[in-house]
Formats: C-alpha cells, sequence, structure tokens
C-alpha cells in the first residue's frame, strides 16, 4: 500500500515539474503586466497584440503551409513506401525499416546539419524550397511507421479477391486496399503535422532570410528578452500540438486495440 502511494507521488512529482513550468507560461500570457514577477489582472491584449504583429503572422503563414504540404507530401509518399515495405520479404524489409528508422532516432541538430550542406552542395538557395524538402523528409519516416500496421492487419485475400473479380490493380489499391488502411494514413498524416508544426532544429539549419517559421521566431524574439506576445504565441502552439496529439493517440489507441 505504501509502495503505490510513494509510485504515485513520484509520478506526481515528475509530471509537476515537466508541466509547471508551461502552467506558468499559460497563465502570465493572460497577466496585465509585462513583469513575470507580478499579477495585475487579466488580459487578453497580448493575443490581440499577438495577431496584429506583421512578423508574427508572417511566420504563422509559413508554418501552417509548410505544415500542410510536408504533412500531405510526406503521407503520400511513406503511404506508397509503406505499400511496398510491406510486399517485400522477411530480409529486404528488414533491411529497409532498420535504415526507415534511422532518421527517427538520429539527433535532429544531425540531421538539420546533414540536409543543410546537402542543399550547399547542390547549390538550392536556402529558403521556403529547402524548408518544406526538409520537412518532407524527417516526416516520411513516421508516415511509414503509422501505416504499416495497418497493413499488417490486412488481409491479403481481400486484395487478391478484388483482381479475381475483374479489378486493375491500381484500382484495388484506389478501392481496396487505400480504404483499409485509412485510419493509419490519417494518423500518419495527423503526426507528420504536428511535427512539422513544432520543429526548430532542423528548420533554423535549413531556412533562409526572409523564411521562418514560429519556432525561429520565437527563438529570435527571445534572445531580445521574453516578451509576453511569446507567452501568448507559445500557449497557442501548446494547446494546438497537445490537441492533434490527444487525436493521434486516440487513433493509435484504437488501432492497437483492433489489432489485439
Amino acid at each position: 500500500m505504501v509502495m503505490s502511494y510513494l509510485k504515485k507521488l513520484y509520478a506526481f512529482i515528475i509530471f509537476f515539474f515537466l508541466y509547471a513550468p508551461i502552467m506558468v507560461l499559460i497563465v502570465f500570457s493572460f497577466n496585465e503586466s509585462k513583469s513575470r514577477g507580478s499579477w495585475d489582472g487579466f488580459t487578453l491584449k497580448w493575443y490581440i497584440e499577438l495577431f496584429q504583429d506583421r512578423q508574427i503572422m508572417s511566420a504563422l503563414y509559413n508554418t501552417i503551409v509548410i505544415a500542410i504540404l510536408s504533412s500531405t507530401i510526406a503521407t503520400a509518399i511513406g503511404t506508397a513506401a509503406a505499400i511496398g515495405i510491406h510486399n517485400m520479404k522477411q530480409f529486404k524489409r528488414s533491411m529497409v525499416m532498420n535504415l526507415t528508422y534511422l532518421p527517427v532516432l538520429n539527433p535532429d541538430i544531425v540531421t538539420g546539419i546533414s540536409l543543410m550542406l546537402l542543399f550547399i552542395f547542390l547549390k538550392i538557395r536556402l529558403g521556403f524550397l529547402t524548408l518544406l524538402l526538409a520537412h518532407i523528409t524527417f516526416n516520411i519516416p513516421y508516415v511509414i511507421i503509422s501505416v504499416l500496421p495497418k497493413l499488417k492487419q490486412l488481409n491479403k485475400h481481400i486484395y487478391e479477391a478484388a483482381l479475381d473479380l475483374g479489378a486493375s490493380p491500381s484500382y484495388a489499391l484506389r478501392k481496396v486496399i487505400i480504404p483499409e488502411i485509412m485510419p493509419g494514413i490519417i494518423t500518419g498524416f495527423l503526426l507528420a503535422f504536428t511535427l512539422s508544426l513544432d520543429d526548430f532544429v532542423i528548420s533554423f539549419f535549413t531556412t533562409g532570410s526572409g523564411v521562418s517559421n514560429l519556432s525561429i521566431t520565437i527563438y529570435s524574439m527571445a534572445r531580445r528578452g521574453i516578451n509576453p506576445k511569446i507567452n501568448a504565441l507559445s500557449t497557442i502552439m501548446f494547446v494546438t500540438v497537445l490537441l492533434l496529439l490527444i487525436i493521434v493517440n486516440k487513433r493509435m489507441s484504437k488501432t492497437n486495440i483492433i489489432k489485439e
């Protein structure tokens, strides 16, 4: 009984230290004063000023556009790759999956510097295009990992039956395979969108002058001192990412329940 309480207390302390700073940030985003040491009353003016700031709005536009484009393209490529990997023989599939896990396990700073050097070597000017390509690159493995479990659950005889009934391979893929693995595809898309929305390190090394996302903008503003608008912006980003992660986790939980 005592051990049970100690475990709960230990978990509470861990989560407290993890989330207490975020809670403080959220509370002070509604503070009337710029000071972080005193509470002068409730206000929404920092949120209003936030949406009137052209630099932040430009970064928000870049962030959303890159997140949507990169997650969409990565989902298409990752889904096709997952189908191809699933149909490989065991040895080849294991080899390809080990390569697929590398970008996931690789430190972001290594990936960011590697992509930057690649773009410079190819003489591609750093900017919106390189930022988009970088986000597509690191999103693809996560889509593959999300789609593969649904392919493993799929009854292969359904596809063969569709072919026997006269469907072409492409028609059977669109009408049989894709609908069956759609939950995994949606999960991969949401996960890719969340990662793109939240990325800083890779974006920092692969963007050029005049193009920045919210993470880079917050970093630049924080170097000049903590502005209450940063608290408001960070609060919005935290809530958005939290909601997306809850959706992804719920979808993955449903997938695991069905698999079991």
